[in-house]
C-alpha cells in the first residue's frame, strides 16, 4: 500500500469518528464538543476536553449547530487566585453574618438606653465594690504600721538595736501597702475601660436603635413580610 493510500485511510478514518460521534450525539439528543488543542490537533468529545481547557471550545448540537463557546478555563494560578478571592469573600459574608446575630443579641439585652444603664452602674460597682475592699486592707495595714511605729520609739536612738522580727514585719507591711496602692491604680484603669467599652456598645445601639425605629419603606417591606411567612 503507498503512502498516498495511508493518508486516505486516515483521513477516512478521522471522518468515520467524527461522523460516529455526531450520530451517538443526534441519538442522544446530547451535544458535541470540538476545539484545536496545543499541538494544531482537532479534538471531539461528548463533554468538555480536558486538553483544551487551556483555550476555547465549541459545543455543538446534534445537527451541528454551534450552541455556545466555552472558555478558555482559567489556568492553575488563575484557579489558586479565584480560590483564594471566594474563600475571603466567604469570610466577609460569615463576618457579616454574625455581626448581624451580634447586633440582634445586642438590642435584645438592651432594647433602650434605661437597659444599657443599669448594666454599666452594675459592672462600675463591681469595681468600686473591689477598689473598697482594697482600700480597707490600706487602712488595716496603715493602723498595724502605727504599732510597729510605737515599738521602734524604744530604738529611735539607733534603729538598728531593734529586733529583725520587727524590721521584717515593718518591711512586709510596706511593700503590702505599695502592693495594694498598685491595685487600686490598676482598678481605675479597669473603672475606664469599662466606661469606654460601655460607651463604644451605646454608640452602636444608638444606631441600631434609630434604625429599629425607622419607617419600613416599600422595598424593605416586602423581604420582611417574606420573612415571616
Amino acid at each position: 500500500m503507498s503512502n498516498l493510500d495511508w493518508v486516505k485511510g486516515g483521513v477516512l478514518a478521522a471522518a468515520l469518528v467524527c461522523v460516529t460521534g455526531f450520530a451517538h450525539a443526534q441519538a442522544a439528543g446530547g451535544s458535541i464538543y470540538t476545539c484545536i488543542d496545543r499541538n494544531g490537533r482537532k479534538l471531539t468529545a461528548d463533554r468538555p476536553i480536558p486538553e483544551c481547557l487551556d483555550r476555547e471550545q465549541r459545543e455543538l448540537g446534534p445537527t451541528g449547530i454551534v450552541r455556545r463557546q466555552i472558555g478558555p478555563s482559567l489556568t492553575e494560578q488563575e484557579r489558586a487566585a479565584a480560590e483564594v478571592q471566594r474563600r475571603k469573600e466567604d469570610e466577609e459574608r460569615s463576618r457579616q453574618v454574625e455581626e448581624r446575630r451580634r447586633e440582634r443579641v445586642l438590642t435584645a439585652r438592651y432594647p433602650d438606653k434605661a437597659a444599657h444603664d443599669v448594666e454599666r452602674a452594675a459592672a462600675i460597682a463591681m469595681v468600686d465594690d473591689v477598689t473598697a475592699t482594697a482600700e480597707k486592707r490600706i487602712a488595716e495595714l496603715r493602723e498595724q504600721r502605727k504599732a510597729f511605729d510605737s515599738e521602734m520609739e524604744f530604738y529611735k536612738k539607733d534603729p538598728n538595736k531593734a529586733p529583725m522580727t520587727l524590721r521584717r514585719r515593718i518591711a512586709e507591711n510596706e511593700d503590702s501597702i505599695a502592693e495594694q496602692r498598685k491595685f487600686l491604680a490598676g482598678q481605675d484603669q479597669e473603672k475606664r475601660r469599662v466606661h469606654q467599652r460601655f460607651d463604644t456598645e451605646l454608640a452602636q445601639l444608638r444606631k441600631l436603635w434609630d434604625a429599629q425605629r425607622a419607617p419600613v419603606t416599600g422595598a424593605d417591606a416586602v423581604p420582611a413580610a417574606a420573612a415571616t411567612r
